[in-house]
Parts: structure tokens; C-alpha cells; sequence
């Protein structure tokens, strides 16, 4: 028998490695599927029941105990379960388009969704997104009590007429319109330094709350044109985007100049640094403040793609902000697009 070849054997060795994990991972979401399917017929039958029937609550009370009794091993079927089967299936039997991606996230994210979400095109968000950057339970709570629907549908960027179709839609999720950097001890006065400082301090929370798939490369990041040097605050990369996503720290009120300083770091980065097989780098300058129409304005005619948000230490969504939502119809469009992406 001839002799193994280290390397040969160390990528078989991956490859097979890889196909387990696959078949873990397929094995769990068909359980899953199953889990979903079981609750969601449960629900119906209680709420079938309580339509033909009049029962009340304890239809729920009842259930339960016996379902305890007959399956002792088992665990979920505790009354307050039991009554979350029966309102899962009434918050969604009525939308066909929400059923079956119900099944597509684990059962603890459908509860968090379900309590925590004020609609369908909300929950709709959430489930997608859920699904699209596999956040845990924990990170999900996160990013609904810190308004991430709110704000990603409020952000401003300029993705709409400077990305190529196939990704823009993606793009316009990576961004928010503002970042909550609740997890930072710093004041309400702060330096620059003293916020990217506490940013890598806090690298693995930064990371989450710009929304999954980011990965980190620097601070202070060089890019040298001439004799000339610059320093790029953040230099983050995109995984499902596939470009280097550039961070400018601002510790004051948004200026128009920003958005020509940051044209400038892509045109550098696209040139220097970017792969060949990467999409355009992207940009995100994110200040204290912004004035929204001052915003718009300075993005109207930048040809590089750039966002402009704001960030804050506490979790609060301006009231303000809540009269540049998109209408009902405008918000579904949006939430329909992230099918594309």
C-alpha cells in the first residue's frame, strides 16, 4: 500500500469533515421542519377546537397536563408551550406567505418574534434576516429591541443608482441608519480616538450590531497615494457582499465634505487594495448626528457607494424619526426584495 501524501490526505480529511457538518446541519433543519410542522398542527387543532367548541383557556390547562402524563421523556409541552402553538398558528394562518418560512428559523426565534414584533412585514424582517445571517436567540433580541427594522429601513445610502442590481438589495441591509453602541463606557463627550479605541475593544459587540457577515481587518488602516499617507478608521470586509466595507468615525454633526474624503478612500481602495475578484468597496461614514436633508443632498450626486448613519450610546429611537418611515406598501416592497438577495 503506497504512502499517504500529508497534504492529500489533510484536504481529504476537510472534505469529509465539511460533508458531516452538512449532513449534521441538514439533519437538524429537517428536525426542525418537523418541530414547526408538529406546533403548527397543534395550534390548529386547539383553535378548531375552540371555534367549533367555545372552549376557553383551559382547553390549554388540560392538554398540557395530559400531554405530560402520556409523554413523560418528552419536553415542550409545558401549558405556557402549548399556548404559544395555539398562538402561533393564529398569527399566521391567514398569511400563506409567511407559513412556510416560519419552518425556516428554530422555534425559540419564532417566540421571539412572535412577542416581540408589532406585524406581519415586521416579523416577516426578522424571520428573513434570522435566516440569512444565522443570529442566534440571543442576537435576534438584541436587534429587535435596538429597533433594527426601524433603522434599516430609514437608512440613506446611495446603493439604489451605484451598485449593480444583483447586490444592491444586500447592500441596503448591511446599513443602517443609526447604530447602537450601548455596550461602550464612554460619555456623551468622547473623542475620536476614545471611540474607535472602545469600538476594538468591543470587537466582537461592534460587529453585531452592524448586522452579521462582517468581518474585521484594521484600524487605522493605510492607504498611500503619492508620498502622501491616509488612515482609514475601520477597514471591515462584507462576506456575502464580497468588498471591503469602509468605516469613518465622526464624533460630531455629519459635513458634505465626508461624503468627498470618503469617495476618495474607495477610489484608493478599489485601486490598491481590492482584490480582483471583490465588488466595489463601500463606504460608511458614521457620526453623532446627521441632518437627514444635509444627508441626501451630499449622497445625490456621489458616484462610490457610501451611507451615511448616525450612532448613539443608548437604544432609543427618536420620535422624530419615525415620520421618515416608508408607507405600508413601500416598506412590503422592500421586505419582498430581500427574496433576491
Amino acid at each position: 500500500m503506497a504512502n499517504l501524501d500529508k497534504t492529500e490526505y489533510k484536504n481529504f480529511f476537510i472534505e469529509i469533515k465539511e460533508r458531516i457538518r452538512q449532513a449534521q446541519y441538514d439533519a437538524l433543519k429537517a428536525v426542525n421542519k418537523q418541530l414547526i410542522s408538529l406546533y403548527w398542527d397543534i395550534g390548529k387543532m386547539i383553535v378548531e377546537k375552540q371555534e367549533a367548541q367555545g372552549w376557553g383557556k383551559s382547553i390549554v390547562e388540560n392538554l398540557s397536563s395530559d400531554l405530560q402524563k402520556e409523554f413523560p421523556g418528552i419536553k415542550g409541552f409545558s401549558a405556557r408551550n402549548v399556548w404559544y402553538m395555539r398562538n402561533f398558528y393564529f398569527i399566521y394562518y391567514k398569511n400563506p406567505k409567511l407559513q412556510p418560512l416560519v419552518a425556516e428559523i428554530a422555534w425559540a426565534h419564532n417566540l421571539v418574534i412572535m412577542e416581540k414584533c408589532k406585524d406581519d412585514i415586521e416579523r416577516e424582517f426578522y424571520i428573513k434576516i434570522t435566516k440569512k445571517f444565522g443570529w442566534s436567540k440571543n442576537v435576534l433580541i438584541h436587534q429587535v429591541e435596538n429597533k433594527s427594522y426601524q433603522k434599516y429601513l430609514l437608512n440613506q445610502t446611495n446603493f439604489e443608482k451605484t451598485l449593480p442590481v444583483e447586490y444592491k438589495h444586500q447592500a441596503k441591509l448591511a446599513v443602517k441608519d443609526e447604530y447602537t453602541f450601548d455596550f461602550l463606557e464612554l460619555g456623551e463627550e468622547h473623542s475620536e480616538h476614545q471611540l474607535e479605541t472602545a469600538l476594538i475593544n468591543n470587537i466582537r459587540k461592534f460587529l453585531v450590531e452592524m448586522g452579521g457577515s462582517f468581518t474585521f481587518l484594521g484600524n487605522q488602516f493605510k492607504i498611500q497615494v503619492g508620498k502622501q499617507e491616509y488612515f482609514i478608521d475601520l477597514l471591515l470586509f462584507h462576506r456575502k457582499l464580497r468588498c471591503l466595507f469602509a468605516v469613518d468615525l465622526k464624533i460630531g454633526e455629519f459635513k458634505p465634505e465626508y461624503a468627498g474624503k470618503m469617495q476618495f478612500y474607495l477610489s484608493v481602495l478599489n485601486d490598491k487594495v481590492k482584490l480582483e475578484e471583490e465588488n466595489p468597496s463601500i463606504g460608511l461614514i458614521l457620526c453623532k448626528e446627521k441632518d437627514r436633508l444635509i444627508v441626501e443632498y451630499a449622497l445625490k450626486d456621489s458616484t462610490q457607494p457610501l451611507g451615511v448613519a448616525a450612532y448613539k450610546i443608548t437604544n432609543k429611537l427618536p420620535k422624530e424619526l419615525k415620520k421618515y418611515l416608508p408607507s405600508p406598501s413601500q416598506i412590503s416592497e422592500i421586505v419582498d426584495n430581500m427574496d433576491l438577495i
